[in-house]
């Protein structure tokens, strides 16, 4: 039976503090538990990370679902990195209490965040989970946000959708991936930058639960 619990997580800003809402989703005998940030322009309680947190916990991972200040204050704009850099460091301290794995995991813009955070050393989770990394704006290939990648030393997970436009060219985030200390990458055939794929009819929690079991099959074989 999963225990969730709401809570609220005190986040240290450059201007001041804030907090931010969190759920917490534990399982019996979890092998480590596995941060889970929203993407820009959604939130903690997103359909999609409740599927993917829902898919993690089958597979005897616990979760924690968050907000990033901007969107607990109601807005849909993310604020300036550091904020959310800030927020992940919060939310680690946070829940990182006992001696087994933490992963940090992002839906897009938060996956990024996650992973600035542990480039600059304010987080060291075991590993890094993107779903969906926006390698560059749409149709913006000359302003890739890579450069940081290399200074991960922990091993890192990049799942996209082959048809997603934050990665075109694939030859550019290839590059990224090859860049890496240790890296994966699993491409979505079809999938967009949510992962939907054309005529598939799949509510955003069922995407959720399959992108699931690609992180599973990666942490059995990681960790």
């Amino acid at each position: 039976m999963t225990e969730i619990q709401t809570t609220a997580v005190p986040v240290t800003l450059p201007s001041g503090s804030a907090t931010v809402s969190a759920a917490i989703e534990s399982v019996p005998d979890a092998r480590g538990t596995l941060l889970l940030a929203h993407g820009a322009g959604s939130r903690f309680d997103s359909s999609f990370l409740i599927g993917f947190a829902r898919g993690m916990r089958r597979h005897g991972v616990s979760t924690v679902r968050f907000n990033f200040p901007y969107a607990e204050a109601g807005r849909r704009m993310p604020g300036p990195a550091e904020h959310a850099i800030a927020t992940w460091a919060a939310v680690v301290e946070a829940t990182g209490t006992n001696d087994r794995p933490i992963w940090a995991a992002g839906r897009s813009y938060g996956g990024r965040m996650a992973s600035m955070a542990a480039a600059e050393g304010r987080i060291a989770p075991a590993g890094l989970v993107y779903l969906g990394y926006p390698l560059h704006p749409p149709g913006r290939a000359d302003r890739p946000r890579m450069a940081h990648l290399p200074a991960i030393a922990v091993p890192q997970l990049f799942v996209s959708g082959s048809r997603d436009p934050f990665v075109d060219p694939h030859e550019q985030l290839d590059a990224a991936v090859a860049s890496c200390v240790d890296a994966a990458l699993v491409w979505i055939e079809g999938g967009g930058h949510g992962f939907e794929i054309a005529g598939a009819r799949r509510t955003p929690d069922v995407i959720g639960e399959e992108v699931a079991e690609i992180v599973a099959t990666w942490l059995d074989r990681r960790f």
